[in-house]
């Protein structure tokens, strides 16, 4: 077992309430915040987050505020677990907060930032100056899965070889494994890229496509997500590992993935797709990154067919089978 910290996990999502309930099962103090006021006083009422993981009782050692100031001020780690979009500005919530104070800060977010198409380390480094202790954590998982103590692994990946070991040893636990990384291009692409081919697959299973068009879809996602990462500086092995192909078929595979779930809505072809998302009830974080890497796409001149079909599905310029009828008139080439 680590040795006890006070660590502070913000966003009280499903996924950051399951992180923060390891870590209190680890034996660290944890400061679970929310943005929210009442979901802070809710959770503390019920000592579980009964809207994303009902059932679950959070451990004595998870603290729910609502008080940015109160859950980071005396940490010696941050992990920030909040949508891509406020990932800038909850960075710099928490620079006012600690100052010159060397913190651990770690994020668990998956995507680019939307306005930017920047990679989320790139803006920690943009807030946090260029030798903050940062890291990025990956890798094929469900919070709910996470937060029951099923068999879970992970990546801890970041330019610092200590700071991905730090990250490890305080969730390498039990049944829950985190393994180290230097190529935080190559993760933080994986954990975007994942969702888009989540999304794609989707739609193919929707529109009863059958497992031989599901197999050729992970499998040419892979293809296309190497070719982003490789182009942003990524590594070959890392899209081979837990954070690229292991994260891409967990979430193209099971129906636990809400990006998944949305493509299933998209083939139904009777919904927009904001009227998609409100059925999902969180956010659809593949919808996001799509967009993103469309624009870097264009920039690079990159070949991604099954991201630019997803990409005019999520916009609705295009049908579901419109989409596949695009994908299978492609000219047959060399694998």
């Amino acid at each position: 077992m680590s040795e006890q910290r006070k660590i502070a996990v913000l966003g009280a999502g499903a996924w950051g309430t399951a992180l923060a309930i390891h870590l209190a099962k680890v034996g660290h103090v944890v400061n679970l915040w929310s943005h929210r006021a009442e979901q802070a006083e809710q959770l503390k009422a019920e000592q579980e987050n009964a809207r994303y993981l009902p059932g679950i009782t959070l451990p004595k050692n998870l603290v729910p505020t609502a008080n940015l100031v109160e859950a980071v001020s005396d940490v010696e780690a941050i992990l920030l677990v909040v949508p891509s979009n406020a990932f800038r500005e909850a960075l710099i919530a928490v620079k006012k907060v600690i100052g010159e104070r060397s913190v651990h800060i770690a994020w668990a977010t998956k995507g680019f930032e939307p306005v930017t198409q920047k990679l989320l380390h790139e803006v920690a480094f943009e807030v946090l100056g260029k030798s903050a202790k940062v890291a990025v954590l990956s890798g094929p998982t469900f919070a709910n899965e996470v937060a029951k103590g099923l068999p879970t692994a992970m990546v801890s990946a970041s330019n610092q070889e200590s700071e991905a070991q730090y990250w490890a040893d305080q969730f390498h636990y039990d049944t829950f494994r985190m393994y180290t990384q230097s190529d935080m291009v190559g993760v933080e692409v994986g954990g975007a890229y994942k969702n888009i081919m989540a999304i794609a697959t989707g739609i193919s299973d929707g529109l009863g496509m059958g497992a031989n068009a599901r197999a050729a879809l992970v499998s040419r996602g892979m293809v296309e997500m190497m070719r982003l990462s490789h182009a942003l500086g990524g590594q070959t092995e890392t899209i081979m590992g837990l954070a690229g192909l292991g994260d891409l078929v967990l979430t193209c595979t099971d129906d636990l993935s809400r990006n998944r779930r949305f493509g299933f809505g998209l083939a139904r072809g009777d919904l927009s797709t904001n009227e998609v998302m409100n059925e999902i009830g969180q956010v659809v974080e593949g919808a996001k990154a799509v967009k993103t890497v469309k624009q870097l796409s264009d920039n690079l001149g990159l070949d991604l067919p099954i991201m630019e079909q997803v990409y005019l599905l999520v916009s609705e310029k295009i049908s579901p089978q419109q989409a596949v009828q695009a994908l299978m008139s492609r000219s047959g080439k060399s694998e």
